[in-house]
């Protein structure tokens, strides 16, 4: 299968290069506007935002068992406890919207409540730690925080709808307590880990803070001024603790952790940029489809517009934070922020792909109501937010 996609993906490239008119003007404006944008990713996000959350992703990865987490899925779990965990899932276990999907299937199937599997299944690449970031990092602090909150929020109110609705059929099914022996053989205390992981997130908090306004004064401006200084500070502390606290084999696994996430990411996330400034062109910039189309279907903050968003993200795939650059786009050529923050909150966690492989799992009545609460919560979100957001 894999060596059947690199074909597909020669003979897309080939057809693309053969048979696009790079004569025409739009057409080489656009591809100006693609490799524009990438050199423009590459110079603000990529050292100070992408690499460490990039580290943090292998380190939660190989130190934080996912055992841990998904032993409080099982039916006749604390049900406060088990939604909480499962609302934040994304950020702890840090998988994509393909390595949830597995995880999904084997935690649903040895007996966890529908409740807890599906809020798990949402949140898992919804809240994803990387996207979160790079959404605060570049469409706004205000989306990513609204983008996090609404994917908490989301698992839970899902999880509960679909408990509820098919409390019946839950009940029916064979009851299994999932059984997820502790790790064994730890060389750290958990309060360990737990510094590791947070100095590593102060790193990436320093590294990537944006310079305050021209004019401001107190706290932010002096953050600012000293940020380097800080995170060189964190760097060193970061190197004591693995020579303290972690073996050599230990800190190979992180490291090949951590090229697993950037080998799977980086070629996504550049091909990402490249589509969204061929199609859509930075901010204030033309490309291919003109503005007025997106104003048109994406404009203003309509229940139509919103619910377009909404679907046509459910529909969609988007590889790992690859909506983060084609919602910038998108924004850019005039789409509200109510849609955005819409197809930000239905996007990750759907898509076709991913509805065959849940409706395979849980049946297709079940995955058809996952998804259309999915589609109407990110409907109301969308007009919520755009109606503050202005």
């Amino acid at each position: 299968m894999k060596e059947r996609t690199k074909l597909i993906w020669i003979i897309l490239i080939f057809g693309a290069i053969y048979y696009i008119p790079w004569n025409h003007g739009i057409i080489r404006q656009s591809g100006l506007e693609a490799f524009m944008m990438l050199q423009e990713y590459a110079r603000e996000h990529v050292l100070a935002c992408l690499i460490p959350a990039f580290f943090i992703a292998g380190a939660i990865a190989v130190f934080v068992s996912q055992a841990s987490v998904l032993k409080y899925f099982g039916s006749q779990a604390n049900k406060i406890l088990s939604y909480s965990v499962a609302s934040i899932s994304g950020t702890v276990l840090a998988v994509c919207s393909c390595t949830v999907l597995p995880l999904f299937a084997g935690i649903y199937s040895r007996g966890a409540g529908i409740g807890p599997a599906t809020a798990f299944l949402y949140s898992g690449p919804a809240i994803n730690v990387l996207a979160i970031t790079l959404t605060a990092k570049i469409l706004g602090w205000q989306m990513g925080l609204a983008r996090a909150i609404g994917a908490v929020v989301f698992a839970i109110i899902t999880g509960l709808l679909m408990a509820l609705i098919f409390r019946k059929d839950d009940a029916a099914r064979t009851q299994g307590q999932i059984y997820l022996p502790d790790a064994e053989g730890r060389q750290r205390t958990l309060l360990q880990d737990t510094l590791y992981i947070l100095t590593m997130v102060l790193i990436l908090i320093f590294a990537a803070f944006a310079r305050p306004a021209e004019g401001s004064t107190g706290l932010w401006p002096a953050i600012f001024a000293a940020k380097w200084y800080i995170t060189v500070a964190l760097l060193i502390a970061v190197v004591w603790m693995l020579k303290a606290w972690f073996t050599r084999n230990e800190c190979k696994s992180w490291i090949e952790s951590t090229w697993g996430f950037m080998k799977q990411i980086f070629p996504l996330l550049a091909g990402g940029v490249l589509v969204a400034g061929f199609m859509l062109g930075r901010p204030g910039h033309s490309a291919l489809i003109p503005e007025h189309y997106i104003q048109t279907l994406l404009g203003g903050n309509s229940i139509w517009a919103n619910l377009f968003a909404s679907v046509a993200g459910a529909l969609m795939y988007f590889a790992t934070l690859t909506e983060v650059p084609i919602l910038q786009g998108l924004l850019g050529a005039g789409m509200g922020k109510g849609p955005a923050l819409a197809l930000l909150l239905a996007g990750p966690a759907l898509s076709l792909p991913n509805m065959l492989v849940i409706g395979s799992v849980m049946g297709v009545k079940k995955t058809a109501v996952f998804c259309s609460i999915i589609i109407i919560l990110s409907t109301i979100a969308g007009m919520f937010y755009g109606t503050i957001a202005g």
